[in-house]
């Protein structure tokens, strides 16, 4: 049985020996979980416009300065190690997959920390809403949508959503207590049929896991911050770093 890490700077120590390299959803439950996107300096204040352009997506928890690692968010950490996962892409295209990338570290990169859904799945359960993706220690589903992003500057592309499946009783409680979170995307932005907004088979996620719809659940979906990796992709940009899906920076801040 997977371990469940309560406390976010063991997780972050844990991930930075790399004896975490698992999904972090269920882990530090109360604690903001944050995507991760690298961009050069060059390209930043056009990513800083794309977050606020489309803050469903991309919330921003926080911006670092140039070539710092270090978050204000969670003193003493390390955006380049304490991830369990990091991917890598250049011109557009996914070049590889890691668990650290001091190596590849550039004194103009600028990290964005990005809201994750994560972040309500607590408050969902202690409201006796069963989430089955922690349940079964299992990533998310995530899917690749008909929903266009506000561009900027070069970053263009349509929107990435996660998919939980909800008992019908239990949709509107789960609309309301994540629509408290506003770092964490906040409410769904659809609930019901995918293909709607252009999914055509929830059995096939674009990321994470594939998880069961029983006859008296909805899906219901959420924006994701997994939408800065696919639109790096479709603006190919010559460089950039994200967290691997499902994989986070847990930071100190409660949610």
């Amino acid at each position: 049985m997977t371990k469940i890490f309560d406390i976010p700077a063991d997780l972050r120590l844990a991930s930075r020996s790399g004896g975490f390299t698992l999904p972090t959803a269920g882990h530090a439950p109360g604690y903001i979980q944050a995507n991760l996107m690298i961009v050069p300096q060059a390209q930043a204040f056009d990513f800083l416009l794309f977050c606020q352009r489309n803050p469903k997506p991309c919330p921003l928890v926080e911006v670092l300065e140039p070539g710092q690692w270090e978050p204000a968010c969670a003193p003493g950490a390390n955006l380049a190690t304490d991830l369990p996962g990091y991917r890598v892409y250049r011109d557009g295209e996914f070049v590889e997959e890691r668990g650290d990338i001091s190596a590849l570290w550039q004194k103009d990169f600028v990290p964005f920390l990005i809201g994750c859904s994560f972040s309500f799945e607590d408050a969902v359960i202690r409201e006796g809403v069963p989430l089955r993706h922690v349940a079964q220690g299992r990533n998310v589903a995530m899917y690749r949508t008909s929903l266009a992003c506000v561009p900027s500057g070069p970053f263009h592309g349509d929107m990435v959503v996660s998919m939980r499946p909800i008992k019908s009783r239990d949709v509107a409680k789960v609309v309301e207590v994540s629509g408290r979170f506003a770092l964490a995307h906040g409410a769904p932005l659809h609930i019901g049929n995918p293909e709607e907004i252009g999914i055509q088979d929830l059995s096939r996620p674009d990321y994470g896991d594939a998880v069961d719809i029983m006859p008296d659940e909805v899906p219901v979906f959420w924006a994701c911050g997994v939408t800065p990796q696919w639109i790096a992709q479709s603006s190919r940009l010559s460089l950039c770093i994200t967290h691997a899906p499902g994989k986070m920076f847990v930071t100190d801040t409660r949610g």
